[in-house]
Order: C-alpha cells, then structure tokens, then sequence
C-alpha cells in the first residue's frame, strides 16, 4: 500500500493568528512576520503528527492510493478518512493501460474509524505486475473550524512543543494532554482488522 498526498495541506486554512495566541508572542512590532516560516512549519509537523496516529485527515485534500492488491474480495479500506468522495478507482496494468471502474459498481463506506469502499458484487482480480489506484477527497473540511475542537487543540498544544523543542533537546513522544485529545480518534484494529 502506498499513500501520495496529491494536493498539500493548504497553508492558508493554518489557523496561524490563533497559534501566535496560543503561544502568547507579543503583536505590533515592525519584524512580526518573521517568525511565520517557522509557525506554519511547527503547525504542519503537528498536522502530519496528528494524522499518523488518528487516520484523519485534518484538512479536505486529495490523496492516491496503489495497492498491490485488494483487502479483500470485496471491500477495500483507506489509510485516512473522513472520505469526502473517491474521484476514480482503476485497475491499471504492467503496460499503463486502465481499467475504470464503472461509479456503480462499488459505494463507500462512510465509516468513522476504517472507511472504505465496498464492492457490489466483488472487485477484479489484480494480475501478477497490474496494481489498483484510488484517488480519493478525505478530511473533515476546507477550513479550520470544520476540524473537531479537540484535534484542532491537540494541533496546537503539539505546534507548540515543536515551537518550544526546535533544539531537539525535548522530551520523546506526544505529550499526554495531545494523546489524551487525540484517543477517541484512533482507529483500534482487533484481530489485524481484518474486514467487515
């Protein structure tokens, strides 16, 4: 399985003025922005971070997804969600060619925690050198305040923690107050989460 963010976390949808409050730096000085290089990179480290360990995709963007082969016979699910839509699903061949398949033929599962697409009837065979792409639209929305509160603050409090450890001298691991924001969130897979 391999997963390509095909359209960036948009930095204008960064909730870059409430971080700076958050981190209670001063305003009104002539050199202000000099510090947003390094407030959008914390933020978006704190971004990634939150969306390994949750499967969620914060912010509504594209993704593609190759798989060798299917999950199963007839359900297929996807490493981040909430899936908004699936844009294209293809068998594509060793020589390049693709086969769509056809909108009808599978719906999505729209699954808080292992969302996925289900096939009809089943899904075809994938041959030895052939793989399946899926491109996919998956976050909670185009805007900040579309992200649940307590992932946005998790976003926060771990930004901030990156701001304060830029040296690397800081402790290892997500802080607790960021693992306890973030729990309800995490996909807990029973038996290899195998599917449904």
């Amino acid at each position: 399985m391999n997963l390509t963010e095909v359209s960036p976390v948009p930095l204008a949808a960064l909730p870059l003025e409430a971080y700076r409050d958050h981190l209670r730096l001063g305003r009104g000085f002539s050199d202000d922005e000099l510090q947003d290089a390094v407030l959008e990179s914390t933020l978006l480290a704190a971004v990634s971070a939150i969306e390994t360990r949750t499967g969620k995709a914060l912010l509504r963007r594209s993704f593609r997804l190759r798989l060798d082969n299917w999950e199963a016979p007839g359900v297929q699910s996807f490493p981040r969600g909430p899936v908004q839509s699936v844009a294209k699903v293809a068998l594509v061949q060793a020589d390049g060619s693709e086969t769509i398949l056809a909108d009808g033929s599978y719906y999505v599962l729209a699954d808080t925690f292992r969302p996925g697409i289900k096939a009809v009837t089943s899904f075809p065979q994938v041959p030895n050198g052939a793989f399946v792409e899926i491109r996919f639209d998956a976050g909670y929305g185009a805007q900040w305040d579309a992200i649940p509160d307590s992932l946005a603050q998790a976003v926060l409090i771990l930004a901030a923690h990156f701001y304060e450890t830029r040296d690397g001298l800081g402790t290892r691991g997500l802080p607790r107050m960021v693992r306890s924001l973030i729990e309800m969130f995490r996909d807990i897979r029973v038996f290899g989460g195998r599917p449904r």
